[in-house]
Formats: structure tokens, C-alpha cells, sequence
């Protein structure tokens, strides 16, 4: 056994070097593109209300693009999927900022950034189903690794992304650099990902035709993906509003703010990082029932601490946020024949979140004040613990990382 171990496990390293790679810069093209909105926003003269509607083609596509990706995946496999999904990002991301530059009107940035939100959606899909076959070669918990590098790559998109703007480079040649990058990056990625178990026809480990009946009428899918949106739902609703929140609620300067959001980002990270040992010893249901307890106790320290405490209060939340949407992921995947439908579900049910729940937060703001709205997620979190157990390995599935449950 000794002699045929480096044989596999180069191969499964390079698979993992090529996801960690697809899932930073895909992160890295997206926030890119958001560091540039308020200079889009000026360029092209727009009030929020007209900023809103361009954003919402990114939206529309996501949506559109999340749950066609499991069907698009079983059939052309997992690289293909991923490269597809680039294909669409790479020109809409490039177009995008070719008609702000040449103030072209929203309504023609719009089609770009429709293209970017679809091939975004499909890419997202498929590096999450490579994620779970590369965890199941590994033989453990790996997922938190990939989502912490998708984090990795916004935070240093959102970095150079205002270095640029300070320095005045134009949108266009921004984002003009990141479509070539992102090109490159995601062709070298691609080419380690492992051979899926769908890339030889759509069969099953059996050697059976894999079932194609919908995963949207299989309850535990739908738990896990309503464990997802929670999880979705406060990180996305930190991102967008935790600066914001201390600088209305706490009296906080901006740079504070700021500061604060890198706080929670910074834990976030951390905690997928970190994780992963925890997920191998204890298991799933018992690591998530203390992180989503964790989000619900770090929300209630922003809202009703000093400030001190609230900084506390943000690590928490960071941490509590950190596994629920890597471990749903895997969860779906547990039984690799349904895993890209599966995936496909759980992803556009958590993605609805992250597009829907920022607007919603905002919505309370306006009539309760950023901070206190903040105490949704904690109510989010508590029905997530709900559901949790639907999280846990079914007993007739093959072996999982996870198998500690």
C-alpha cells in the first residue's frame, strides 16, 4: 500500500491547489467588480434607486444561473462546468467595464453584468462540487479550506480595488486586467480537478444511471438548504451592514467601522481555516450547533454591548458564521450520485439569501435603526439549530469526512 500512496496523492494535492485556486479568484473577480460601484455610480450619474436596478441584473443572473448548474454539472462534469461559468464571467465582467468607461448608460452595463451573476452562479456550483470530491479522495474535512480562500480573494480584491480607485486607474482597465487574470487562473485550476463521478456518462458508483428525480422534493436537501440560507443570511447581512451599523448604532467613526468588518472577516476566515480539525474529531451536528450558538450570542453583543463589547461581539458572530455554508455543501454531497443536484439546491437557496437578505436589513433599518435589525440574524440562527441535524450523514451513505456523527 505504501508504494501506490504518492501515486494518489499527488494528483488529489494538485486537485486541492487547483480549488483552492478556482474558488480565490472567482471570489477575487466578483469583488473586484463591487470595489468599482461607487465609482460606477458616479460615472454613470445614478441615484440608489438606479444603482439598485443595475445591481439586480447581477442578481437575476445568479439566480438564474445557481439552479440550472447541478443538471449542467451532472452532465459535462465539474471542470467543464467551472470553465463555463468563466466563459460568462470573464466577457461580462470585461463589458461591464468597457460601457462605464465609455458612459454607455445602464441599461447597456447591464447585459454584462447579467453575464457575470449567471456564469458566477454556474462557476459557484461546480468548484463546490469539486470541493466535496476532493474532501471525499482526502478522506476528511476540507470545505472550510476552499470557502476561506473564496473570502481571501474578496478581501484582496476589495484591497487592490481601492488602491486603484485612490490612484485613478480606469474601470475598464481594471476590470479589463481581472477578466485576463481570471481567465488564466481558472484554466490552471481546472486542469487538476479530479475526474468526477458524472464525467463518464452521468453513472452512479454502481455502474446504474445516476437518479435524475428532483432534489427539490427531498426534505433533508431542503433542511440542509435552509441551514445554508441562515448561514448565507448572516454572513451576507455582516458584510453589508456591520460598518454601518457601528457607525449609526455605536457613534463610531467610518474608519471604525471599517475596522469592525475587518474584525468579522478576519474571525470568519479564521474560523474555516481552524475548523476543519473540528469537523474531523466531533462532527458536523455538534461543531455547528456551538458555531450557529455562537452567531446568535455574538449578534446580541453587537446589538446591546458597549462598544468594546460589540468588537467582541463581532469576532463571535465571525466565527459562528464560519462552517455553516462550507459544511451544508458537503452535507449535500454525501451521496456523490445526487451531488450535483444536490449542490444546486442547497446553493441557490443560500445565495437567495445573501441577494435577498442585505435589501431586507436595510428595509428594517429605515424603521428601527441599522443596529437593532441586526437582531434578525440572531433569529435566523436559532431556526438554523433547528435543522442542523439534517446535517448528519445518512446511515446508508458511502464514508464521509465527517463520519465521526
Amino acid at each position: 500500500m505504501a508504494t501506490t500512496e504518492p501515486a494518489v496523492s499527488r494528483p488529489v494535492a494538485s486537485a486541492r491547489a487547483g480549488d483552492l485556486v478556482v474558488f480565490a479568484v472567482n471570489g477575487f473577480a466578483f469583488a473586484s467588480w463591487m470595489s468599482r460601484v461607487p465609482d460606477v455610480k458616479e460615472s454613470l450619474a445614478l441615484t440608489p434607486g438606479l444603482l439598485a436596478i443595475l445591481l439586480l441584473s447581477v442578481s437575476i443572473g445568479s439566480l438564474l444561473g445557481l439552479p440550472a448548474a447541478g443538471r449542467i454539472a451532472h452532465r459535462i462534469g465539474a471542470a467543464n462546468t467551472v470553465r463555463l461559468g468563466m466563459v460568462m464571467l470573464v466577457p461580462g465582467i470585461a463589458w461591464a467595464g468597457i460601457a462605464v468607461q465609455a458612459h454607455l448608460g445602464m441599461y447597456l452595463v447591464m447585459p454584462g453584468l447579467f453575464l457575470l451573476g449567471m456564469g458566477s452562479g454556474i462557476w459557484d456550483v461546480a468548484q463546490n462540487l469539486e470541493g466535496t470530491i476532493v474532501e471525499r479522495a482526502l478522506g476528511r474535512a476540507i470545505m472550510p479550506w476552499f470557502h476561506a480562500a473564496f473570502s481571501g480573494g474578496t478581501v484582496l480584491a476589495a484591497l487592490i480595488g481601492a488602491g486603484l480607485v485612490w490612484l485613478r486607474v480606469p474601470v475598464a482597465i481594471h476590470l479589463g486586467v481581472v477578466a485576463a487574470l481570471t481567465a488564466v487562473a481558472v484554466l490552471w485550476g481546472t486542469a487538476r480537478f479530479l475526474p468526477a463521478f458524472d464525467e463518464d456518462g452521468g453513472s452512479s458508483s454502481s455502474g446504474a444511471p445516476a437518479p435524475q428525480r428532483s432534489a427539490w422534493r427531498e426534505p433533508r436537501t431542503l433542511l440542509i438548504g435552509l441551514m445554508v440560507l441562515a448561514a448565507a443570511f448572516a454572513e451576507g447581512t455582516a458584510n453589508d451592514w456591520m460598518a454601518v451599523a457601528f457607525v449609526d448604532g455605536h457613534g463610531l467613526d467610518n474608519a471604525l467601522g471599517v475596522v469592525a468588518l475587518a474584525v468579522f472577516l478576519s474571525f470568519m476566515t479564521a474560523g474555516r481555516v481552524l475548523g476543519t480539525g473540528l469537523l474531523d474529531r466531533h462532527g458536523r451536528v455538534p461543531v455547528l450547533r456551538v458555531l450557529f450558538g455562537a452567531a446568535i450570542l455574538g449578534c446580541v453583543l453587537v446589538v446591546f454591548g458597549n462598544t468594546p463589547v460589540a468588537f467582541v461581539g463581532c469576532a463571535i458572530w465571525g466565527l459562528g458564521a464560519s462552517m455553516g455554508f462550507p459544511v451544508g455543501m458537503s452535507a449535500a454531497a454525501d451521496d456523490p450520485a445526487r451531488a450535483p443536484l444536490r449542490l444546486s439546491v442547497v446553493s441557490t437557496l443560500g445565495y437567495t439569501a445573501f441577494l435577498a437578505g442585505p435589501p431586507l436589513l436595510g428595509f428594517l433599518g429605515d424603521h428601527y435603526g441599522v443596529l437593532r435589525a441586526l437582531l434578525v440574524v440572531g433569529v435566523v440562527s436559532v431556526l438554523a439549530l433547528l435543522v442542523v441535524p439534517a446535517a448528519r450523514p445518512p446511515a446508508n451513505a458511502p464514508s464521509t469526512p465527517e463520519g465521526a456523527e
